[in-house]
């Protein structure tokens, strides 16, 4: 069925963690949407996004697009009734780590999307963990049914392939947030600041999240910084990637910083706003970063800047591994001596690192548009039918 008015459009609903305003999933969206603009132009459709979100009204004025409660089942079936097809993610959608309704929901969405005909899109999702297997059929049955699955690591497709899903039937391809661009015009502003600021401390962004409950985490990423600091002066600046959480959680750890932080080292917290290139942004102007948040690496690798990650979850030791890289520490074990030696040979030699992972990051690159491309050309099919 074509829905639009013109024989080529095609409206197609997004469904993922959006609205909340976290920079990460953020990002995840702005580049879905760039990317299907752009490879919808090169295939000769146009698609016209309808995002499901949270706060459909923000959600609108940040990206142009039309919104839709997601939570509202009329809302969402009105969208998919109207709709060409869905596109499923990305993020780490169906995992039930974080709570036991966030598989049975997403596959909901796809499911009623199958009932009514739609063509179903799963787009660089991270799958997993999943430790009720009850929830393993809700997973099978709607990527069995799915025109396009690509997951963004190789675990997450062995994953599928373990509940049944053919693997096949399966892509690997880099979270979307890899294929980001910075603000329009910041490049040549960058490229001047830079050019008048060399003689300026070197810039570590620090992107924390609240994960222990007795914050002995946040405890030992504050006693690394203080390592780091000792040995050498820098400006630690703090990156809120979910707000108001981690702007709350920056603020901890400073205050654990205060009285520690030697000769003229400073730690501040940014606030780029909800924008997600612009985040980007911010990150793109650190000399290295300290990482907690998956979204924060993968804006580093997007950027070339040299990182170390803390892992809190396989989804970080995964991505890391993609690019040849191990975490610097967990949650359980952070050693504030290792850490500072490993910061100060990224400060001391950016370009080693640089050189070093530069295939694997452009590599990365150039793929996170495939998802776009596979999903713009299925679309076309339809249209030539």
């Amino acid at each position: 069925m074509v829905t639009g008015t013109d024989k080529k459009n095609r409206r197609i609903v997004i469904s993922g963690y959006y609205g909340f305003r976290n920079s990460g999933d953020e990002a995840v969206l702005r580049s879905i949407l760039l990317a299907l603009a752009e490879q919808g132009e090169a295939a000769g459709v146009t698609i016209q996004p309808v995002v499901l979100s949270a706060d459909p009204a923000w959600t609108s004025q940040m990206y142009g697009v039309e919104a839709v409660r997601r939570m509202h089942p009329k809302d969402v079936w009105n969208a998919l009734r109207t709709s060409d097809g869905l596109i499923s993610g990305g993020g780490s959608l169906l995992q039930d780590a974080t709570s036991a309704k966030t598989i049975p929901y997403y596959t909901g969405v796809i499911k009623l999307a199958q009932l009514l005909g739609k063509p179903t899109f799963i787009y660089s999702q991270g799958i997993g963990p999943v430790h009720r297997r009850w929830m393993d059929p809700l997973i099978r049955g709607v990527m069995r049914k799915s025109a396009y699955v690509s997951v963004r690591d190789a675990e997450s497709a062995e994953l599928l392939k373990r509940i049944g899903v053919p693997h096949s039937r399966i892509e690997v391809v880099p979270d979307p947030v890899m294929g980001l661009p910075l603000p329009a015009g910041s490049a040549a502003v960058e490229r001047a600041e830079a050019a008048g600021d060399a003689a300026a401390l070197p810039v570590v962004g620090v992107s924390l999240r609240h994960w222990r409950k007795d914050g002995a985490d946040l405890g030992r990423a504050a006693d690394a910084l203080a390592e780091l600091a000792s040995r050498r002066p820098v400006r630690l600046r703090f990156l809120p990637f979910h707000t108001p959480d981690d702007a709350e959680t920056s603020k901890l750890v400073m205050e654990r910083l205060a009285g520690r932080l030697a000769g003229g080292s400073t730690a501040e917290l940014a606030a780029p706003g909800d924008d997600p290139q612009q985040m980007l942004l911010e990150v793109s102007r650190c000399d290295a970063l300290f990482g907690m948040r998956l979204h924060a690496l993968i804006y580093a690798a997007n950027q070339m800047v040299p990182m170390l990650g803390l892992s809190y979850d396989p989804k970080i030791d995964q991505f890391l591994h993609r690019l040849g890289l191990d975490a610097i520490g967990t949650t359980e074990e952070l050693d504030p001596a290792a850490f500072a030696d490993s910061a100060e040979v990224l400060l001391d030699n950016p370009e080693a690192w640089k050189k070093k992972h530069r295939e694997a990051i452009e590599r990365l690159r150039q793929q996170s548009q495939q998802p776009a491309q596979q999903i713009a050309q299925l679309l076309r099919q339809t249209i030539s039918r």
